[in-house]
């Protein structure tokens, strides 16, 4: 990647929270149990040439997996990210993107630590019946973990994210929503929170989303370390890009 691009992507992020109205959606997160769609954060025009082609420049090594009843799909890891498609790596790193999650999310985000596939990676709906069930975010860290998901690609009718917010919230009524993710759209919930669906991919449809993870203390025990790669290995990744990668000389540094 060239210093004009990778300029282009910190620039385009600036620019967008510069925009933001953050007091209202501060309000907003909080209103919705730690949970704010934005629609448009990003023009749609510059992630569609910026970073929905780097996406598609890495089609060609996604994992496939399917868990019945549960889970089909495509799948991407950090490693491959940070190897191949540098500026989405300059946007989960942007100094101005994290403050803005900071500010709405009243904690001190952190980046993930290096060894873990799904601090970045992207998401591939590319057959019919592609999905995910229902599921929270569990975070394995000794802190909470926090998910954004920004939409690169959505050439679909039917594939949708549904959220239950509320969901288990004593006194409280669940509120179901259903969201299209186009590109440049973004999610922002708190892990722990949020009962989150992904609805099957219909006929000659695609769906591509970025999903970056922060969370509030990047420490994890050795036992739940070994059980979060083996669970992203089987659902995600596949055991040689996550075993491989995870315990590598450069992972561990």
């Amino acid at each position: 990647m060239t210093q004009a691009c990778a300029s282009s992507v910190t620039e385009a992020v600036e620019r967008a929270v510069a925009a933001l109205d953050l007091d209202h959606l501060e309000q907003d997160y909080w209103a919705q149990n730690e949970f704010l769609y934005i629609p448009q954060f990003l023009p749609r025009e510059f992630v569609e040439a910026e970073l929905t082609s780097q996406a598609q420049a890495l089609k060609p090594g996604l994992n496939r997996n399917y868990i019945p009843g549960h889970k089909k799909g495509g799948s991407v890891s950090y490693y491959a990210v940070r190897e191949q498609a540098p500026q989405l790596i300059d946007l989960y790193r942007s100094e101005a993107f994290r403050t803005m999650l900071n500010r709405l999310t009243k904690v001190n985000l952190l980046l993930c630590p290096d060894n873990d596939p799904h601090s970045c990676a992207l998401y591939y709906y590319t057959e019919a019946g592609d999905h995910i069930g229902y599921h929270y975010d569990t975070s394995y860290y000794k802190g909470a973990r926090y998910t954004i998901l920004l939409g690169l690609l959505d050439q679909s009718k039917q594939c949708r994210l549904v959220c239950d917010l509320f969901k288990d919230v004593p006194g409280k009524q669940p509120v179901h929503m259903e969201l299209a993710t186009a590109p440049g759209d973004l999610v922002i919930f708190n892990g722990d929170k949020l009962w989150h669906a992904v609805t099957p991919l219909g006929e000659q449809e695609e769906r591509i989303v970025l999903t970056l993870e922060y969370v509030t203390n990047a420490d994890m025990g050795a036992f739940k370390r070994l059980y979060s790669n083996l669970k992203d290995s089987f659902a995600y990744f596949g055991l040689r890009s996550v075993f491989k990668r995870a315990y590598s000389p450069r992972s561990r540094a």
